[in-house]
């Protein structure tokens, strides 16, 4: 479908890709694999079409569409969430004129038996799939089904995008990019901005409904249960496995291993044969076996491993300077914005030494708090900073804080003072920026070399506390693990805010967990914690509802509670909440019905296409009956839709109800 031939590219003279050739073919769900730098970014681009090659070429069939999803963007914020997403479908007029096109030439061909026949009515049928969600009410459908998946609520639906943060933005962009159904995506770390509910949905969206993937990510099981190809690339080559990343990595050490034993017999042989050569040499009576060997050692094609890529980051924090016994007493203390109340009343201590990490949905306030606990935003209740605390704060944002126009040496330099000045580019080196790469803009730096950048500058000063604010996004997994390393053994103490469930393990003693406008404590690591809630993992965590978001039982001794002024007043209340309860089970009711109605929709549709196939199966392959199969499917698409929607919808009405 896409054909990458001889690929090149070169930044300062250094080669990044050298002579680079493979394809990506339709279903193709590819990992693209390698170090922070390796090009990874830069190979979508290319495929895109935003990015030139030095040299070769990507072939891109015309009626091929590529959707791609950067891992940074600029975004407008002129329209609401559902106006912007429905963006998504403004080529509806240019897919109706494809069809009628392809239509009319499938009319006019009798080579029924041909390739080519057969593969314009599996172009009839990509076209069909399009236009399933031509008509408004199947749109709007769609739309809500998947913002809903990516974490948005309907109540988002008609806010302006303007109101929303970069990572939420993103996700509006990935909407867009769904709905779109390309023939290839091309996705950039797609899981950075989204918490676990919509990874898992993304995950099931990208199986089930899209076409090829090609997908950069160091979530490891995320590409581990969408892929089936991985590709790494690794000093300017690539290697192409057909197995998702878990099984390429045991491949690849076994292909290693092979090659370097016979590597290892090839040079045995190599060295007996000339050392056969040299003892007889000038000997008459050798002459002939000796011009043999030298025949033989001529013809011997030599034998190359792999050149693996060990370099690695030498990531160690500073001594921390003492600290008081308290680096950071919360009491009461709450942050609103307008009417919304993002958390309250949380209070809590981190003793000297802690490490804790701060878990929960996104949007419940986690990277909040710890605004309020640099003092960036006001907040109410008191937030006492401990006696000689020196904070060193790792944002969400802090890559993207760095001037793109100044280069790596001369980042590093302007915040650098007194000796360490003298020792810049030792510390660059240890990040894998040495020689020609501290040179290097910016700007043209990959996701997780910014990263690596900033947490430099981080490092350069020496802190007692560290707040690192999901710090693992754009890292590598080999570059994950040895920060997990670093921060195990830094003797300060450590905020982590994180989704990432392998980080944490092992790492934090404490957990506090945000939902339902709350912060609470619960001692322990990341699994203990998850024991002690009686979930699974995180992402039943972040599906559950936080017990104070459910109405509170009334307790205590019967004295304790409050009397009723009168008989008329408790016959009304009970009156009320039989009123509501049957008003509860209408609502249910009707919710049911509309799934049960969507159901019976798909059954029927299912048994037309069934029907129609045994026809074409018989041999009817007219126009009329293939136009038929299309609307079908385009039924069956509105009617599955239509149906998920309904379930969704249910769903959430049965646990409104529930609470």
């Amino acid at each position: 479908m896409i054909s990458i031939n001889n690929l090149s590219v070169e930044f300062s003279a250094k080669s990044l890709f050298d002579n680079i050739s493979y394809v990506i073919n339709p279903r193709d769900k590819i990992a693209l694999v390698g170090k922070n730098g390796a090009g990874k970014s830069t190979m979508l681009k290319i495929i895109c079409g935003l990015q030139q090659p030095t040299s070769g070429t990507v072939a891109v069939p015309n009626d091929v569409t590529i959707g791609y999803l950067p891992q940074q963007m600029v975004l407008t914020d002129s329209l609401t969430v559902i106006e912007e997403v429905g963006k998504a479908f403004s080529h509806i007029d240019q897919l109706k004129d494809q069809l009628d096109k392809v239509n009319e030439e499938l009319a006019t061909r009798t080579d029924y038996e041909s390739i080519e026949y057969a593969r314009l009515i599996e172009h009839v049928s990509e076209l069909s799939e399009r236009l399933s969600m031509s008509d408004n009410q199947n749109a709007i459908a769609e739309m809500e089904k998947t913002l809903l998946g990516l974490g948005f609520n309907r109540s988002d639906f008609k806010r302006p995008t303007s109101e929303f943060s970069g990572g939420w933005r993103m996700r509006i962009e990935l909407a867009k990019l769904l709905l779109t159904r390309p023939d290839v995506l091309l996705l950039d770390e797609p899981t950075n901005h989204l918490d676990i509910e919509s990874i898992q949905w993304l995950e099931n969206f990208l199986i089930t409904k899209a076409k090829a993937v090609v997908l950069v990510s160091h979530d490891r099981t995320f590409i581990d249960n969408i892929t089936n190809r991985t590709i790494e690339i690794s000093l300017g080559k690539i290697y192409d496995y057909s197995v998702n990343y878990s099984k390429f990595v045991e491949l690849r050490k076994e292909r290693i291993e092979q090659q370097m034993r016979a590597y290892l017999n090839q040079q045995k042989q190599i060295a007996d044969t000339e050392e056969f050569i040299e003892r007889f040499r000038y000997k008459a009576t050798k002459a002939v076996q000796v011009q043999s060997r030298m025949k033989q050692l001529a013809k011997i094609e030599r034998i190359e491993v792999d050149e693996v890529d060990n370099s690695r980051l030498n990531l160690k924090f500073p001594p921390a300077p003492r600290s008081g016994d308290y680096p950071i007493i919360a009491d009461n203390v709450g942050k609103a914005y307008g009417n919304h109340q993002v958390f309250d009343n949380a209070t809590f201590t981190i003793k000297r030494g802690e490490k804790v990490a701060f878990v929960g949905k996104n949007g419940e306030g986690k990277s909040t708090l710890v605004k309020c606990i640099m003092n960036e935003i006001p907040f109410t209740g008191s937030l006492k900073i401990g006696h000689n605390v020196k904070i060193g704060y790792f944002a969400q944002n802090q890559a993207q804080l760095l001037d793109g126009e100044l280069t790596v040496f001369d980042t590093i330099d302007h915040v650098a003072v007194g000796d360490i000045r003298l020792k810049i580019r030792d510390i660059l080196g240890a990040f894998m920026f040495g020689g020609e790469a501290s040179d290097k803009k910016v700007k043209v730096l990959s996701g997780g070399e910014k990263t690596r950048l900033a947490m430099i500058k981080l490092l350069l000063e020496p802190v007692n506390v560290l707040i690192l604010d999901e710090p693992t996004n754009h890292l590598d997994m080999k570059t994950k693990d040895i920060l997990k390393q670093a921060i195990k053994d830094f003797n300060g103490t450590v905020i982590v805010v994180s989704h990432d469930r392998e980080f944490l393990d092992g790492l934090v003693e404490k957990v506090y967990e945000f939902g339902g406008g709350k912060v609470r404590e619960c001692l322990g690591g990341i699994y203990e914690f998850l024991e002690k809630k009686k979930l699974q993992s995180l992402q039943e965590l972040e599906l559950s509802k936080s017990p104070e978001t459910r109405p509170k039982l009334e307790s205590g001794p019967r004295d304790e509670q409050p009397q009723a002024t009168n008989d008329t007043s408790s016959a009304t209340h009970r009156k009320l909440s039989y009123a509501e309860q049957r008003q509860n089970e209408k609502i249910i009711k009707r919710a049911t019905k509309k799934v049960e109605e969507a159901e019976t929709q798909i059954t029927a549709y299912e048994q037309t296409i069934k029907d129609i196939e045994q026809r074409i199966a018989d041999g009817d392959a007219s126009p009329e009956t293939l136009q038929s199969h299309a609307q079908a499917t385009k039924d069956l698409e509105n009617a599955m839709s239509v149906w998920e929607l309904a379930t969704i919808e249910l769903d959430q009405l049965k646990s409104h109800i529930n609470q």
